[in-house]
């Protein structure tokens, strides 16, 4: 189980919990084992990932290699089946799996359209804080650090939106509602040192994500906590969420609340430092 668990990108618990069980469902799946059609709620599962990770090495563009059948996956298969002269319903069924893997076949490797739209959007990102939408979110007990890390950032000019609900997918998606340009989390841990996790599966990683995690890594560790190297995994609030988004772990978490003057002042260093950062990607 844990070893599961950590090829999946979900906490290493050795439990058999709701993130796990959802992880086992979705790995169940293989593309053309089922038709994968747009419905409420939306499908997930590995074959949507192999799905998302085949059109994007097409080009067509359906968003992050997240495993979850969106609006954005059904227009990338739509355009790809008119491309390749089949019934454009985006519904994906034998024949497109077919077609799919027969065009795929002959292109080489590569990170695919969806790695080259973030690159392009973050080298389009704002260039100051009072350009800046943020939303700031908390799981558990740490108000105090999204309080403080929310008026640090509002007080440079940032547009902040603080969020205390309980439920990942519903921070995800205010955040993509309120059109965030990232997204910062904190959680309680029970770990010895504090870890910043960023989106990260084996066809796709979020390279804004990735490079704010080592932002905030580094500022954090200025700050007196001790804090572990930046962590790629498919945690829900990373996987919903439209735009770079990290999860800081903090522990231990009495010192990092009572540290949370200090900890705001860093997190925004660490942003400021991620905007530089962004003008130079590759």
């Amino acid at each position: 189980m844990r070893a599961f668990q950590h090829h999946r990108g979900v906490r290493v618990t050795g439990a058999c919990d709701e993130d796990t069980w959802k992880a086992l469902v979705e790995s169940n799946w293989t593309l053309g084992d089922r038709l994968l059609v747009l419905t409420s709620p939306n499908l997930r599962g590995d074959d949507i990932a192999e799905l998302q990770a085949s059109l994007a090495r097409l080009g067509f563009d359906c968003g992050r290699v997240d495993g979850i059948f969106g609006p954005r996956t059904a227009a990338a298969l739509d355009d790809f089946q008119s491309n390749c002269g089949l019934t454009a319903d985006a519904i994906c069924g034998i024949d497109t799996v077919r077609a799919l893997r027969r065009v795929i076949g002959q292109t080489g490797q590569g990170p695919g359209i969806s790695a080259v739209r973030e690159r392009e959007r973050l080298r389009h990102a704002p260039t100051t804080l009072r350009s800046l939408r943020v939303v700031v979110g908390q799981f558990g007990g740490l108000s105090s650090i999204t309080r403080a890390v929310s008026r640090e950032l509002r007080h440079a000019g940032a547009h902040v939106v603080p969020l205390d609900e309980p439920d990942a997918v519903v921070q995800a998606r205010t955040a993509n509602q309120f059109g965030a340009h990232l997204y910062i989390g904190f959680e309680a841990s029970r770990a010895l040192e504090s870890v910043v996790h960023f989106y990260k599966v084996p066809s796709f990683e979020s390279v804004g994500g990735r490079g704010l995690a080592g932002c905030l890594t580094a500022e954090l560790r200025r700050c007196g906590l001790q804090v572990a190297d930046a962590c790629g995994m498919r945690l829900p609030v990373l996987r919903e969420t439209r735009m770079p988004a990290v999860l800081v772990s903090l522990a231990p978490v009495r010192t990092a609340v009572d540290a949370a003057p200090q900890v705001s002042t860093h997190a925004v260093r660490a942003v400021q430092a991620w905007m530089t950062q962004c003008r130079h990607v590759g």
